[in-house]
């Protein structure tokens, strides 16, 4: 079983949801990120998005974009990402899921993504840029491997599409709270609660929310409703706010992450 499957079944038991907190690998460089991932695990984290660095990244905001652009003039690559999974998993048992853009796949080849994706330590994937009607040949490869394709979906979603969407992702939906990028924000949709609620009743994967969390209040009222919450703007801007000492970036975001985990975990 795919540790994303895992970890979902046993929050459920505990009747708990998600705390998935994203950060740039590579940003401000690959062994800070590789203390962040483990100080996220340690606050709590029960799944860690890791963002592959990509030149023209269009699904986020300025706060990720400016992460990226100092994670690839740091040096990172496709192959150093790989690389500090592999380390990582010798320190951290929660599920390590990519979160990158097609172009970078199709250029490394997306079947040698896939396997050494999986033979890193590396759970599943997610790819903004990929409509579900061309996902066809990554899911079937990633199938294969037991290596999932989370798909996203948006309030814009017709549900007969939601329902196919739901249909070929694995591990979870990633559902986009709002129209837009990427970024925190002061406050969410009214409206966000009731849409999660009426997804939920056309799948039975989980529905996890992302874009625009900030806070521990809004975390805890977005769990309220969905399966998982995904937190990555405002823990990037923990990092940049902290670049000129490291060690206190590390423990700005151990104690930020450990608050929105705790929110979540507490519903």
């Amino acid at each position: 079983m795919n540790r994303i499957d895992e970890t979902f079944k046993k929050l459920r038991a505990d009747n708990k949801k998600a705390f998935i907190p994203y950060v740039a690998a590579g940003d401000p460089d690959i062994k800070t990120t590789k203390k962040i991932v483990s100080v996220l695990a340690a606050a709590g984290a029960d799944i860690v998005e890791l963002g592959i660095p990509f030149s023209d990244p269009l699904a986020d905001g300025p706060t990720i974009q400016k992460a990226i652009q100092r994670s690839l003039s740091a040096g990172c690559s496709v192959r150093k990402v790989l690389d500090m999974v592999k380390e990582l998993r010798g320190k951290v048992g929660i599920p390590l899921v990519f979160m990158t853009y097609y172009n970078i796949i199709f250029n490394y080849g997306a079947g040698r993504f896939i396997k050494d994706a999986k033979a890193c330590g590396a759970d599943g994937v997610i790819v903004p840029d990929l409509p579900m009607e061309e996902s066809g040949g990554l899911a079937d490869i990633a199938d294969k491997e037991d290596f999932y394709v989370i798909m996203l979906a948006a309030p814009t979603t017709p549900p007969a599409r939601f329902r196919k969407i739901a249909d070929r992702s694995r591990g979870f939906i990633y559902y986009v709270s709002l129209t837009g990028v990427t970024g925190a924000r002061k406050a969410l949709s009214a409206k966000l609660n009731s849409e999660v609620k009426e997804l939920k009743k056309m799948t039975a994967k989980p529905v996890c929310v992302g874009f625009g969390i900030s806070n521990p209040a809004q975390a805890s009222g977005i769990a309220s409703a969905s399966d998982g919450v995904i937190v990555g703007s405002a823990i990037i801007k923990v990092i940049e706010k902290n670049l000129d000492d490291r060690s206190r970036m590390i423990a700005k975001v151990e104690a930020f992450a450990g608050s929105i985990a705790r929110a979540i975990h507490g519903v």
